[in-house]
């Protein structure tokens, strides 16, 4: 079956629509950590965005490109993380009703956000086919669209505008780093880098623990995540198929690291760059501490996805 796989072209569009309710958000640098690494690194950071994550840029795109008719009927989605209070805030923006299916066990902090944002959250048990099968059921009562946390058209090319600012906004890129889940952030970060700048390599970073990307980008197969364990807790989740494709077509390697040099890249963020990042987000500095990407004397860009950590539970 043929799936509809975003271009730059809907990047750009996408940019356009979301423009007016995203933060075009700063760009970092760090001489210390730039010492550390023998390489320039920008960090693109994206816990200064709405809702503290890249994910509202995908969620706006999604909820602002339904016509009046279905923007009538509501958005539903099932998710415990970002994306649940991202697709809350930019149904709110929009003033559609967002239906948000999370399972019992999810984060007291994450249940408050999503419920902030004026979300009906139907709660459910913690398994995949609890979350799917509540959702089918809000789809069959009420026609609330479906918005898929990464394996979406629209998600996609929302989160490519993330990487099409900070090339904007820097003058070239040997390299482009982001941490892989679901795979929205980094198809999309993949749409945009290999359009604007052809010959800058794109690398993504995973989890030794989480390492489904990993396994498929090699095996040029995709093979689901299973009983995944990493205190990178955002990405816990199966490639989607339409990112799996733009990935085998557009990105140049994904690698692997250890919970170490998660924890290390974490707290040296933190130190260095006074600013707070969840575990998920340190993940390509990590790869780059533990020498699995060449990045010695070039210019790399990093996309820090996010910042929603929770405070009482630190790793360090």
């Amino acid at each position: 079956m043929m799936i509809d796989i975003p271009s730059f072209q809907h990047v750009k569009e996408a940019h356009k629509r979301i423009a007016g309710y995203t933060h075009v958000t700063p760009v970092f640098t760090s001489e210390s950590i730039n010492k550390i690494t023998g390489a320039d690194l920008y960090f693109k950071a994206e816990n200064f965005q709405k809702v503290g994550a890249f994910k509202f840029r995908g969620a706006c795109n999604a909820v602002f490109s339904l016509s009046e008719e279905d923007a009538s009927k509501g958005v539903v989605t099932h998710s415990s993380g970002n994306h649940a209070a991202a697709l809350a805030l930019a149904a709110r923006l929009r003033g559609v009703d967002a239906n948000i299916v999370m399972p019992e066990n999810a984060p007291e902090i994450k249940k408050k956000a999503v419920a902030g944002y004026g979300a009906k959250i139907t709660f459910c048990n913690p398994t995949l086919e609890a979350r799917e099968s509540t959702t089918a059921k809000i789809v069959e009562e009420i026609g609330a669209t479906i918005i898929h946390p990464y394996d979406n058209f629209y998600v996609i090319s929302g989160q490519g505008t993330a990487a099409k600012e900070l090339i904007e906004t820097q003058i070239g890129f040997d390299v482009i780093m982001a941490p892989v889940g679901g795979g929205g952030l980094l198809s999309g970060t993949a749409l945009s880098t290999k359009q604007l700048l052809p010959t800058c390599k794109v690398i993504a970073a995973e989890p030794k623990g989480a390492d489904d990307a990993y396994r498929s980008f090699h095996s040029k197969t995709l093979i689901p995540s299973e009983n995944p364990n990493t205190i990178a807790d955002g990405l816990l989740t199966s490639l989607g198929k339409r990112n799996f494709s733009i990935i085998m077509d557009k990105v140049d390697d994904i690698v692997t690291v250890s919970e170490e040099a998660i924890v290390e890249a974490m707290r040296m963020i933190w130190e260095r760059m006074k600013t707070i990042i969840e575990p998920s987000s340190a993940v390509p500095l990590a790869a780059i501490l533990e020498g699995k990407a060449e990045i010695k004397n070039k210019k790399v860009g990093i996309i820090l996805s996010g910042g929603n950590v929770d405070l009482g539970r630190l790793p360090f």
